[in-house]
């Protein structure tokens, strides 16, 4: 709905003083200054008469028209129809003035004025068509943008949810054979797992946390898989911890690149697998060397793909991945 309340109040009167007196049906001279005031309060009652009827026109047309609809043909049908309308009233009211009137009769007169209305109501109508197709279209990116956050918002709640199961099912695996094989690690592995799991159902929620933060937690998170895997891996972290402290990243964002970077990679006590986090002003890399699995993996294909996605949502940046003959290496957007 547009607020014209301003409009009306200035434009209602000024347009019911100005066209009579322009099209010449009123000769202020026969008149006294309280016959003249009462003439204006008239015109103005036609002015008024005009425009209420003009707005309920375009109120009850508006619908008929669809919305993709051509602007210029919706326009010019309000145009005509207000004209029409406009026309009719302002020729019975301008006659009715010259019955009760002390003026002279003239179609002259009368064409000049109808004609003056007809130019008022095609430019009121273009203004008012203006201000509505302009409400009509903020109010249809509001519309959108509030589908595109909750749209995003049920995404990445679906996104976050996937990677709970996925890092459950390789811990508790790890655990059940350790309760078998070594109780005593299986109680240290245990407590790092339960600090773990803590860490990420406190943040699985938010969209951003500190990279120190992550950093803590890959740190507790790598100690399992040194239990579950011996010595046949190697962390190297080169980031400078005041850096660390500022710059943001997404929750469990590293875990998942290291976890992908076992699951497809072999290694062994004299091959192992060296995982490297290193940043810039650009991005955080986190790099491996590559020896590929000789057999198919049954992946569910959740770990870059979501975290790719995941990039997209919360920030409309995206990851980037590359691969040289020796490295396979994972770029995540600088956030800070």
């Amino acid at each position: 709905m547009i607020r014209d309340r301003y409009l009306k109040a200035c434009f209602i009167p000024l347009l019911g003083i100005l066209i009579p007196m322009i099209s010449g049906i009123i000769t202020y001279g026969r008149y006294s200054s309280i016959e003249i005031i009462a003439a204006n309060l008239f015109f103005i009652f036609t002015s008024f008469s005009i425009w209420w009827g003009s707005n309920w026109i375009h109120n009850k047309l508006r619908p008929i028209f669809k919305r993709n609809t051509n602007p210029f043909v919706k326009i010019f049908s309000l145009c005509v129809v207000s004209d029409i309308y406009g026309g009719a009233i302002g020729g019975i009211l301008v006659m009715i003035w010259f019955k009760i009137a002390r003026e002279d009769f003239s179609w002259n007169n009368v064409a000049k004025f109808l004609a003056l209305c007809a130019l008022a109501i095609t430019l009121f109508t273009l203004i008012y068509e203006v201000l509505y197709l302009s409400k009509e279209r903020e109010l249809d990116e509001k519309i959108v943008d509030q589908l595109d956050r909750e749209r995003s918002q049920a995404e990445l709640a679906i996104l976050h949810n996937e990677l709970d199961p996925h890092f459950m099912f390789n811990s508790l695996t790890t655990l059940s054979h350790l309760i078998i094989n070594d109780p005593p690690v299986a109680h240290a592995f245990n407590s790092k797992l339960a600090r773990v799991y803590r860490y990420f159902l406190l943040n699985k929620e938010r969209e951003l946390i500190s990279l120190h933060d992550e950093l803590e937690f890959i740190d507790n998170y790598f100690y399992l898989l040194q239990i579950r895997h011996d010595n046949k891996l190697h962390l190297e972290l080169l980031l400078h911890d005041t850096e660390s402290g500022k710059v943001m990243i997404l929750p469990c964002a590293l875990q998942i690149l290291v976890e992908n970077a076992i699951k497809h990679n072999e290694f062994s006590d004299t091959n192992p697998l060296k995982i490297k986090i290193t940043a810039n002003e650009q991005s955080i890399k986190v790099s491996n060397n590559i020896k590929p699995k000789p057999f198919a993996l049954n992946s569910t294909n959740i770990g870059l793909r979501n975290l790719s996605s995941r990039y997209r949502l919360v920030c409309n940046k995206d990851i980037a991945v590359e691969t040289t003959d020796n490295e396979f290496i994972v770029k995540l957007p600088m956030i800070k």
